[in-house]
């Protein structure tokens, strides 16, 4: 009974820091415009009109996009996939998981032709990583053969993984030509498809060690440095020629910046990838 009083104190710490973090992502869902409960046979999987148009860039093209997760998934994490295009052809194909074919008995690995920047039902897609012309073109036979070793063609977990984000970052690490920076909110990215424990960063630029997908941490050229806890991700990255060249990496935000601009503005271009702050000099 002595300790009663500070079991009791530990217990209201716990419930106050889970209720902090219930707050946090309604907030940051509210803020976004997120939409709790659609219904996925209507949501909008339309163009987002942000891909070049095939029948007016003949070029090769490579693109990462992430966009808000599905229904409630969407307070904490984003869905990633990539599109390809090679040289004079008319159509992009499309790479990804989805996760409810598994419930279907289908391989969630998708590699389809496809519009490439859909919106992910209802959210629309942020672009991560664009490649055009030659450099795109070197890229596209070994992004086909990251795909075909991706080692969990049928095998799908929200948390903490493997999921939609493991596949990409898996394709990052074995396309190190990519220099994919995912953000904090690709909750699965941590997850490990070619070593248990150790292996290079999702940008191929770095090392990182993680318990399945749990607990780790990453050092990285382009990432930056990021410690993940419970599949929540914190960090600092750098970006040069800014007046403030540190990124914040944060679980429910994404990526802060801040950049040079001759007036305070502020630019939000996806409140789950990357927000970016103008400040004057």
């Amino acid at each position: 009974m002595i300790h009663t009083p500070h079991r009791m104190l530990t217990g209201m710490k716990k419930i106050r820091f889970v209720f902090l973090l219930f707050i946090t992502g309604l907030s940051i869902a509210i803020l976004a415009g997120v939409q709790f409960g659609p219904d996925w046979r209507t949501a909008d999987r339309s163009s987002a009109g942000i891909a070049p148009d095939p029948s007016e860039l003949s070029e090769a093209v490579v693109q990462v996009y992430a966009a808000r997760a599905f229904n409630w998934r969407s307070l904490f994490a984003v869905h990633t996939w990539l599109a390809t295009k090679t040289r004079g052809a008319s159509e992009y194909h499309v790479y990804q998981v989805v996760g409810w074919r598994k419930w279907n008995g289908l391989p969630v690995v998708v590699r389809e032709k496809d519009i490439p920047d859909r919106n992910w039902f209802g959210n629309p897609p942020t672009i991560l990583r664009e490649l055009k012309g030659a450099d795109a073109e070197a890229i596209i036979s070994s992004i086909e053969s990251a795909v075909a070793s991706y080692p969990y063609p049928d095998t799908y977990h929200i948390w903490p993984g493997p999921n939609s984000n493991t596949f990409v970052a898996h394709i990052g690490r074995s396309v190190p030509q990519l220099q994919l920076d995912l953000p904090p909110t690709a909750i699965g990215k941590d997850f490990m498809t070619r070593n248990r424990f150790i292996d290079t960063t999702p940008s191929g630029h770095g090392f990182q060690f993680s318990f399945f997908g749990i607990f780790g941490g990453l050092v990285s050229a382009v990432e930056g440095i990021e410690i993940n806890i419970l599949s929540l991700n914190f960090g600092l990255g750098y970006t040069p020629d800014t007046i403030w060249p540190l990124r914040l990496r944060l679980p429910f935000f994404g990526i802060i910046t801040l950049s040079s601009a001759s007036r305070p503005e502020r630019l939000t271009h996806n409140i789950y990838t990357q927000t970016t702050w103008k400040c004057s000099h």
